[in-house]
């Protein structure tokens, strides 16, 4: 049986430094494109998710392939808000719709260039760990 795989894109709208960064061009592209790149590249990703408070990014990456099932709660999208309860979060809204994954992977758009086949590599020696 292949393994499930869910990725989520941690991408929160409100950012005091810079406002909307993940919308913001890094390059040629928006910084948050450069991650959803990467799972689409990724052979071995199930689902790939946005969890975002904002419409404008959840639109976007919807757009390029990568699902927008909910938007993010407002106490899981300020500055104090913790990585591991944004995907407990992601993982309980699959969980209410008996959806379950073997592997959760975090991507943060804010490290935004990673080598190609860098998803694919990881999940495989994560798995390969047991």
């Amino acid at each position: 049986m292949k393994n499930r795989v869910l990725a989520v894109i941690a991408a929160r709208g409100g950012s005091k430094s810079i406002p909307n960064k993940n919308m913001k061009k890094v390059g040629e592209y928006p910084l948050i494109k450069y991650s959803i790149d990467s799972l689409n590249d990724s052979t071995l990703v199930t689902k790939k998710i946005v969890s975002t408070d904002s419409e404008i990014i959840g639109n976007y990456c919807k757009e390029h392939g990568v699902d927008f099932p909910f938007l993010r709660p407002k106490k899981l999208a300020d500055d104090s808000a913790k990585s591991i309860d944004v995907l407990i979060h992601a993982i309980n809204f699959y969980i209410d719709k008996d959806q379950f994954f073997d592997y959760i992977l975090l991507i943060q758009p804010t490290t935004p260039f990673r080598s190609k086949g860098i998803i694919d590599q990881s999940i495989t020696k994560l798995i390969s760990s047991e």
